[in-house]
């Protein structure tokens, strides 16, 4: 890990880092048909069959198509790693949205085609609810990030559970039916949040490299921290809010087609730890 990598663990905060009614019934009874006697006819034999292999496989091919979808339930593990692994790297951006920088983002992205998990702001989502759409909208992934970005560090869980369901009804007020897969602390500092998290059906996520976003050293050394840092399989921590992002997103813009042509693929966290 080089100068820039800020390794997120449980307890370990990072610096200032700013989820039916039955079948009717019938109502007559038609009466049986005396079958012929003697063996079935061939085709009315072969008809049978069919429906046998039908009715034995429906179960099967039914369980594949309501079986989890997303990797079963959330667990309390800590996510910092890609997907699919390799090399692969997932962005990320706390803090947003931001009437500036997340729609700068959001352009950026949508002309490179990456997708990202946007980790919103309770208070930011309520003060700009028309953005957490564009974001969907585009395609992207969505993170809790608490309300009011407070350190929940030695909150207890009834305290962080009213937190996480508030900010996640503030999310889907501004839009609704929209999936919240993770959930992401404020500052890095855990607590008792992961456990709480998972039982809301929200995945932890962590990260592998914080590059210093929070406090703008330049476009140069933002691009520079990324390329020293990145490590295949990582989940990556940046900001579209919280302050002036404007260097992370030109940073963004910059650093996307440059790790393409190195053979890095953009990949989504992975679903669970």
């Amino acid at each position: 890990m080089t100068r820039s990598a800020t390794r997120n663990e449980a307890g370990g905060p990072g610096r200032n880092e700013t989820r039916g009614p039955g079948t009717p019934r019938r109502t007559g009874r038609p009466r049986a048909r005396r079958r012929p006697a003697g063996p079935l006819p061939l085709v009315t034999a072969l008809c049978l069959t069919a429906v046998a292999v039908t009715a034995a496989t429906a179960p099967a091919a039914q369980a594949h198509r309501s079986g989890p979808s997303h990797g079963g339930k959330a667990t309390a593990a800590i996510v910092d790693s890609t997907r699919h692994g390799g090399d692969t790297v997932a962005l990320t951006f706390d803090d947003g949205p931001d009437p500036d920088d997340t729609p700068r983002l959001l352009r950026v992205l949508r002309e490179q085609r990456v997708k990202a998990v946007f980790c919103l702001w309770g208070d930011h989502v309520e003060e700009h609810p028309e953005l957490v759409r564009k974001i969907v909208a585009g395609g992207h992934t969505l993170c809790n990030h608490s309300m009011h970005h407070d350190d929940m560090g030695a909150w207890s869980e009834e305290e962080i559970r009213a937190d996480l369901l508030r900010t996640s009804a503030a999310i889907r007020k501004a839009a609704p039916g929209a999936r919240i897969p993770y959930f992401r602390a404020p500052y890095g500092s855990w607590g008792k949040s992961p456990e709480v998290a998972a039982g809301l059906g929200m995945q932890p996520l962590g990260w592998r490299l914080a590059v210093g976003d929070w406090d703008p050293p330049g476009t140069e050394e933002l691009v520079s921290r990324l390329e020293e840092g990145i490590t295949p399989g990582a989940v990556v921590l940046l900001h579209d809010g919280g302050g002036d992002r404007s260097q992370t997103v030109e940073a963004v813009e910059r650093i996307i087609p440059k790790l393409r042509s190195e053979g890095w693929r953009f990949d989504r966290p992975a679903r669970r730890g």
